[in-house]
């Protein structure tokens, strides 16, 4: 699931390189503050893929196959009607978006082009978090890694040919995005459905059982509301840069691509800490649950720090990769260490993600969510003014650290009671 989730943020990375090479710092703003405004959006509905992932594991701890089944097609349900009303209200997101990110005419109508498009992808997309949390609450890493290839492989290459090739710019990454979600769709209601058809049937009622229905949509709402606090402070992170200048907006730009690589790198023990919890939790089994805690921490600390190092080392060369704007590069050359850093800042606020949502402890996750969020405005309240983007940075820091530290405390709590 790392190599998995690595595709994610290469995705992002060849996006903006190919915008980058029109070598206009406008095209690059609107372009990540589209991709922010389409992030708090389908974010929010991450639920769909990691509540999904939690409660099969379960499933799968206590060997209750028809629960996974109908577990995967609740998801599904709620997706696919989430996903229609999202397309269908993208004239409203553009508009928040732009009075949002408030920043020049150029960068907002590329933010509009942009958002305009991907939407339509909204009902696959979220259909894809289904298909994905379910793969992932069975431990099934290959199957995942090879969902997660065709649905980034298919969209880059599109980005490419339609954003470079054609010279549709911002809009052919855009429509790139469409491209891979459908696609990497029917792969996996293909996988799925012949996985069903060999198994006993599921009874309808099943799939609409109530009290079942309330527990997953109580756990989704814990879980978007962590989502929509964690994408909010990434969104206010972009804003306050567009506050800044165009140039400052795309030096952050492409550095948070930086940060995104590091944070999908350390997502795969993240992962495999909510498949691995969740199914000690389904099984009542306490030693699986302390051993799977121990190794993913320990797994991710030492990848963090292997990332800062690689960070530091290649940041410069990777930067030039991504943008040919001379101003831009100078710009994110400053703030390269903050960036480098942020896995390590980062680490354990993964690793504790991973292992509540497969505990299914979404309230505390919640919580300390929104504690973390309160602490990233102070920071940036407070910093900002003084130290400009260097400020920004260090507020982004001090979100990571409180998020980490706040869940493994409570964690230290909920073993002692769990079992």
């Amino acid at each position: 699931m790392t190599l998995a989730f690595l595709t994610t943020p290469l995705l992002g990375l060849v996006d903006t390189a190919v915008v980058g090479q029109f070598g206009d710092a406008a095209l690059l703003g609107g372009l990540a503050a589209g991709a922010v405004v389409f992030d708090v959006v389908f974010t929010t509905f991450n639920f769909l893929r990691s509540g999904t992932t939690g409660l099969v594991a379960q499933a799968f701890g206590r060997g209750d196959t028809l629960e996974e089944q109908a577990v995967f097609w609740r998801a599904v349900l709620v997706a696919a009607i989430a996903g229609l009303v999202l397309a269908a209200c993208a004239p409203l997101f553009s508009l928040a978006g732009q009075w949002f990110m408030d920043a020049g005419p150029r960068v907002s109508e590329t933010m509009g082009t942009y958002i305009h498009i991907r939407m339509l992808a909204a009902p696959f997309s979220l259909i894809n978090y289904a298909i994905l949390g379910y793969v992932l609450g069975r431990g099934e890493g290959n199957l995942g890694l090879a969902f997660q290839l065709i649905l980034n492989s298919v969209n880059m290459l599109l980005s490419v040919v339609l954003g470079l090739q054609l010279g549709w710019g911002v809009a052919g990454v855009a429509w790139g995005t469409v491209g891979g979600e459908i696609t990497a769709m029917l792969f996996g209601l293909a996988i799925v459905m012949r996985r069903f058809r060999a198994a006993p049937s599921l009874p309808r009622a099943r799939i609409f059982n109530m009290a079942a229905f309330v527990r997953m949509m109580s756990l989704n709402r814990d879980i978007m509301i962590r989502s929509f606090s964690l994408l909010a402070a990434f969104a206010l992170f972009t804003r306050q840069g567009a506050q800044f200048d165009t140039v400052t907006l795309a030096a952050n730009a492409v550095l948070m691509n930086l940060f995104l690589i590091a944070a999908y790198f350390l997502d795969g023990f993240a992962t495999a800490a909510e498949q691995l919890a969740g199914r000690a939790i389904g099984a009542r089994a306490a030693a699986p649950f302390r051993r799977a805690v121990r190794l993913t921490l320990l797994w991710g600390f030492g990848l963090a720090g292997a990332a800062a190092l690689i960070m530091l080392a290649y940041g410069a060369p990777l930067i030039a990769l991504i943008t040919t704007a001379p101003d831009v590069r100078a710009e994110a050359d400053i703030y390269l260490a903050w960036a480098a850093f942020t896995p390590l800042s980062g680490v354990l606020a993964f690793q504790m993600d991973g292992v509540f949502i497969g505990a299914t402890w979404s309230r505390d996750m919640r919580n300390m969510m929104l504690l973390s969020f309160v602490a990233f405005v102070i920071g940036l309240f407070m910093l900002t003014p003084i130290f400009a983007n260097h400020g920004l940075w260090a507020a982004l820091h001090v979100f990571l650290l409180t998020r980490g530290l706040s869940l493994f405390w409570i964690l230290r709590q909920r073993m002692r009671t769990a079992f």
